[in-house]
């Protein structure tokens, strides 16, 4: 008789059971694993026999057969080791087998026994409470699987541990939450000397959740401005926390089992792979834009990086989510995030800067600027100049406005925001952003002067249809700002402003 044990793989955010059978017969002795399993998953026997010989057992002269049903689903991961070593216990009857079947169970082994912390206890948490499961996991990320809000949870620090709690020799304690420290950002907005214009921009696209770029020369401030945005969000709701959690589980990214508030901030390297932004590689794991979900995605030098990873971008600033195609997975993660990016005016910076001489304008600036496609600056609200600072305002010991001061206005204008898309039924809306159709049309209802004053500005700058659009965003988030509940003439044209097109020649 086979003895069988629940166990989970993933495919993206997706949780798929796994029926692990596990065999013991007469025969040649023999440690097989079938169920396409992976490398990882083949090097498991090497890792539980050496866990069950720590404590003093050693697997039976026979043959021995782990079977991981589907068999023509593939598994990855080193989290199939605990669920190995309990099946095999349980065949060799050291431990009861009639409670296994109520628990997920997943958790890497040491050699000498010891429960190590995997990837993806969070949605597993998640399934096993659908399911009305219990878990058994590692004991250093037990307090992670509490946030899925399921109860029957079995933190083991090592297979030792776990057998005697099996057994009713020994209790282990249901793990508690970590406590979470209130947000404190090392940096704010006060900080910023001048740039008056741009922390406005930031503002707007704050309370928006506007994508926007800054061109300026280097040294005027536009990383500081970027790393300053975190701290004028509002932060994560429950329900986003836990989104954003589950990727950064999945990824390996979640420490001491701690879910935080804060909006992510993504700042990668210009030298990105297309895999490392957008997810994929040989696992399809999750790239940068998703692990950015529901926060930020700082591109700093946007010229600088490739031109088919930037490309790469223009499907998931429309849609939200990300779709990862391999040979052996197909893949969906959710990229719901705000991009800032910031880029030189052209390669040595000092195009129209007012301070150095560019020697090869102006087509310095226009090679360098049109390494970023029309179509993704079109999915860009917001277009801004970020002039140098003077000495003068360098000097200055007057502080500006705090971060906590702009976040006031950001949360009222998010607020206004919620309750008009709970009002209109679009419970699944967040920001102005997101409005599309008829909905947009809907809450943005232009008088005369102003659907004249854009239809005018369009005409004269060739926008596109989604430019004309998002303008329209836009002005609704100007007059939210400034609890207007109508879009006026003067919201347009504040909103207009912000369209400037690249390059930006003086």
């Amino acid at each position: 008789m086979a003895i069988c044990i629940n166990t989970i793989t993933f495919n993206g955010l997706e949780v798929l059971e796994v029926n692990l059978q596990v065999q013991i017969s007469s025969g040649l002795p023999n440690f097989i694993i079938v169920g396409l399993p992976d490398k990882a998953i083949a090097e498991s026997k090497e890792r539980v026999r050496a866990a069950l010989q720590s404590m003093g057992l050693s697997l039976p002269a026979k043959r021995i057969v782990i079977n991981l049903a589907p068999a023509d689903l593939l598994k990855e991961g080193s989290h199939f080791d605990l669920p190995i070593a309990v099946g095999l216990l349980a065949a060799m009857g050291i431990i009861p087998c009639e409670d296994l079947e109520n628990y997920l169970i997943l958790g890497e082994l040491s050699l000498d026994g010891g429960v190590l912390p995997v990837n993806g206890i969070l949605p597993v948490a998640i399934k096993a409470n659908q399911c009305g499961k219990g878990i058994i996991c590692p004991q250093s990320q037990g307090s992670e699987a509490v946030w899925s809000g399921i109860e029957n949870i079995v933190a083991a620090p090592s297979l030792l541990a776990l057998i005697n709690h099996l057994k009713g020799v020994q209790f282990l304690k249901k793990p508690q939450t970590v406590k979470l420290e209130p947000n404190s950002f090392k940096v704010d907005m006060s900080e910023v000397k001048g740039q008056e214009s741009a922390k406005k921009a930031l503002e707007v696209a704050a309370a928006g959740g506007h994508n926007l770029l800054m061109v300026g020369p280097p040294g005027a401030g536009k990383s500081m401005l970027a790393a300053r945005l975190p701290s004028i969000l509002p932060p994560l709701s429950v329900e986003e926390a836990l989104e954003t959690s589950m990727i950064y589980s999945i990824a390996g990214e979640l420490k001491d089992g701690k879910i935080c508030f804060e909006r992510p901030f993504r700042d990668p390297h210009h030298s990105a792979s297309t895999p490392a932004l957008v997810g994929g590689g040989r696992k399809a794991t999750p790239g940068e834009i998703s692990l950015a979900h529901n926060g930020v995605l700082f591109l700093d030098e946007l010229p600088e990086f490739n031109r088919a990873t930037l490309e790469a971008l223009r499907q998931p600033l429309e849609n939200g989510f990300v779709s990862v195609s391999r040979v052996n997975a197909h893949t969906t993660y959710p990229a719901n995030f705000q991009l800032i990016a910031a880029m030189n005016p052209c390669r040595c910076g000092n195009f129209g800067s007012g301070m150095h001489e560019c020697k090869r304008a102006p087509l310095c600036a226009e090679e360098y600027q049109a390494k970023i496609s029309g179509p993704l600056l079109d999915r860009i609200d917001i277009h801004i100049e970020v002039p140098a600072v003077s000495p003068w305002e360098l000097s200055d010991v007057k502080k500006g406005e705090t971060s906590a001061q702009i976040r006031e206005r950001v949360v009222r204008a998010r607020d206004i925001q919620s309750e008009r898309f709970l009002r209109l039924g679009e419970p699944n809306l967040k920001t102005n952003s997101q409005l599309k159709g008829k909905l947009l049309e809907e809450v943005v209802a232009l008088d005369n002067d102003a659907k004249e004053l854009l239809a005018r500005f369009a005409e004269q700058y060739n926008l596109s249809a989604r430019a004309f659009h998002r303008t329209m965003r836009l002005a609704r988030t100007i007059a939210d700002l400034q609890s207007e509940l109508k879009v006026n003439k003067m919201h347009i044209a504040e909103a207009l402003t912000y369209r400037r097109k690249v390059p930006f020649h003086r």
